[in-house]
């Protein structure tokens, strides 16, 4: 063996050795990123469980989780993400609760729902991420655009002068697609509990449903907006952006539980969905990613029908085209990926808003308990991503309200709309 050989045998013997003896986050502050890389799954910081299951739906946001996988970012960290495409956020839910699934690709307000007992069956939950910001709409179907509805304001005008039951479909009873569509229609004076009619259905169904004439308008996640424009059955009104700028989408959630028996484990999926986020969101990236989603693994739909949106590039079946500095974000230099308190809270006062609960929680506790803020600092810590001081940040949605977080439940009751 040649002396550069056997001095780097010797050094990885020497970082492996005390690596397991000593195990600490501290030790590995001190090394360099692509030691620390290697040596992660060594000593006490090896994952407790190396196979993990993530449910994911098929959605544009699902690209995290899925390259994770696909570009093999999970090895790095001592992991193996087995990919489980599911049907609906119900059976989604249903196996997070069960342990089917060790994690997934979820909406933020079912994680929240099913941690309360609304929506489904009640189980502590757990927040380690967010995957996204961005990225959905509402669709209107081309009837309503022939009479005449091609906006919130002209929809209000249609509905109170054309009586007839209205449809609109949504993904999940407390999931971000419900919140965003009962927003945008009280915003124009539609209440969604009483003046329309919704309905829940699985993303991918949205489109097929629309078709067949079951529904008057949606909110969803893409593809599936750009997908109804594609076929000609419909338009985009608004997006979620629109409506509130880099607003929480999509997170990687597990059960409390999963956590509590596997910190390691969960970190580890974590900084492999991190990178995945940052490879994601390089330009350069963006028509590599769109091809491999919109495989019938994944997504199942044709790849320009992904990529447009994906690159912010928009047309809204309306003749209308521009280019949306605020599209879908994956990473934004680790902004979008924070498990923001105030995030989780947003959600909260909605489901307080819609009747969804009945009393006021302790908005602060519920939040402190779901986000896992302090994994995803030591995740975050190792790859070099900042962490903004605060777990709090604020934003003003398109109405002009400001949701900050400071007084959630003034901000729950403060609307005029509301069940």
């Amino acid at each position: 063996m040649s002396t550069d050989s056997k001095h780097s045998s010797n050094r990885r013997e020497f970082l492996k050795n005390t690596v397991a003896a000593v195990g600490s986050a501290a030790l590995y502050g001190m090394l360099p990123a692509g030691i620390r890389a290697g040596a992660w799954a060594a000593g006490s910081d090896a994952p407790e469980k190396t196979e993990l299951k993530v449910g994911f739906i098929p959605l544009t946001d699902c690209a995290s989780v899925v390259m994770a996988s696909v570009k093999e970012f999970d090895k790095k960290y001592g992991i193996k993400i087995v990919l489980s495409k599911e049907a609906s956020w119900a059976a989604v839910r249903d196996k997070l609760v069960n342990g089917e699934l060790d994690a997934a690709h979820v909406l933020y307000g079912l994680v929240y729902g099913v941690n309360l007992g609304i929506g489904g069956p009640k189980k502590d939950m757990a927040v380690l991420m967010t995957l996204n910001h961005n990225g959905q709409a509402i669709t209107l179907s081309n009837q309503l655009k022939d009479k005449g509805a091609t906006d919130g304001a002209s929809l209000a005008k249609l509905i109170a002068n054309e009586k007839r039951e209205y449809t609109f479909a949504q993904t999940f009873p407390t999931g971000t697609h419900a919140m965003w569509l009962y927003y945008w229609l009280a915003h124009f004076g539609i209440d969604p509990l009483k003046d329309v009619k919704t309905i829940t259905v699985p993303p991918p169904q949205m489109v097929a449903n629309m078709r067949i004439g079951n529904m008057d308008g949606y909110c969803v996640g893409e593809p599936w907006n750009a997908r109804a424009i594609m076929d000609k059955i419909g338009f985009t009104a608004e997006t979620t952006q629109g409506i509130w700028k880099d607003h929480p989408e999509k997170v990687l959630g597990t059960t409390a539980d999963f956590v509590k028996q596997n910190p390691n484990a969960a970190r580890a999926l974590t900084m492999a969905v991190l990178e995945a986020s940052r490879y994601i969101d390089t330009p350069a990236n963006r028509a590599e990613v769109a091809k491999i989603i919109a495989d019938k693994a994944y997504v199942n739909t044709a790849v320009e029908v992904i990529e447009g949106r994906m690159r912010g590039e928009y047309d809204n079946g309306l003749g209308k085209t521009w280019k949306d500095p605020d599209a879908m974000k994956f990473f934004n230099d680790g902004a979008v990926n924070v498990p923001y308190l105030s995030d989780g809270m947003w959600f909260l006062t909605q489901h307080k808003r819609w009747g969804l609960l009945k009393e006021h929680p302790d908005y602060l506790a519920v939040a402190r308990q779901i986000n896992q803020l302090e994994l995803y600092k030591q995740a975050a810590g190792q790859l070099g991503i900042s962490v903004p001081s605060s777990p709090m940040r604020s934003s003003t949605l398109f109405d002009g309200l400001k949701w900050d977080g400071s007084d959630p439940k003034a901000y729950a009751d403060g609307f005029k709309i509301k069940a």
